[in-house]
């Protein structure tokens, strides 16, 4: 494994207040990295500071050797780096296909658009079904689906997922999660941020556990799992 994406002493303050105090992280490429920790630890800012969408207060973020930490969001989005927010921010007005033709908007190799269209389709195929319908009208979990296939037709080499759980039914969660190794499979690098800790850790090669800003622990997800203190603090252990 090589490194895709280095993150070096990551600061982020809103106001007077430190929410990211100066971490650092390191994806491997092609795999699931998970960032773990309770509500308020850091971790959405963290991926916003990884997207641009907030601006750091130090620190470097190095994709495949270049420095990306001063770009604009919308390069850093060329360069690769995806993000799946919180909350999934789909057009509720506009048609399913209509939202994951949007995720293509950086592309002009049409050829490839349509294959990957067919991809995310096969991925989820409720999706295919229900292309010309109104992304409005889907259920949660059909929203998280579009939010995930808009990004990959971004065609992502960083994938940031913050939260993907969150608020769908344990049937969707696993579904959700099938889905992420799936893609996985395919040799995209995956940065999770998710409170479904037992979940996440089950499926990442790595991860690091945030607490108050800073990084507390980092290890295998499988090592993680199966550590006392992360028992005690997040799997009711």
């Amino acid at each position: 494994m090589s490194e895709l994406l280095r993150v070096q002493d990551l600061a982020v303050s809103y106001g007077h207040v430190e929410a990211v105090k100066g971490i650092d992280l390191s994806l491997q490429a092609g795999e699931i990295t998970a960032l773990v920790g309770a509500n308020g630890a850091g971790k959405s800012t963290t991926l916003l500071a990884l997207s641009g969408l907030v601006k750091a207060q130090r620190g470097k973020i190095v994709l495949d050797g270049e420095d990306v930490s001063k770009l604009r969001a919308h390069k850093i989005v060329r360069r690769g780096i995806v993000q799946v927010a919180e909350g999934r921010a789909i057009l509720t007005t506009l048609s399913v296909a209509e939202n994951l033709q949007l995720g293509a908007y950086t592309r002009s190799d049409k050829a490839e658009i349509a294959r990957d269209l067919e991809w995310v389709y096969s991925l989820f195929p409720v999706l295919k079904n229900r292309a010309s319908g109104l992304a409005g009208n889907l259920s949660g979990g059909e929203q998280q689906m579009l939010a995930i296939g808009r990004a990959l037709m971004c065609k992502p080499r960083v994938l940031l997922l913050d939260e993907p759980s969150m608020g769908l039914a344990p049937i969707i969660v696993q579904e959700i999660f099938r889905v992420l190794r799936e893609i996985n499979g395919t040799g995209l690098t995956i940065l999770l941020v998710e409170q479904n800790v037992k979940q996440a850790l089950k499926i990442s090669q790595h991860a690091y556990v945030l607490e108050n800003g800073s990084i507390v622990a980092h290890d295998t997800g499988e090592n993680l799992l199966h550590d006392p203190k992360v028992q005690a603090a997040y799997l009711g252990g």
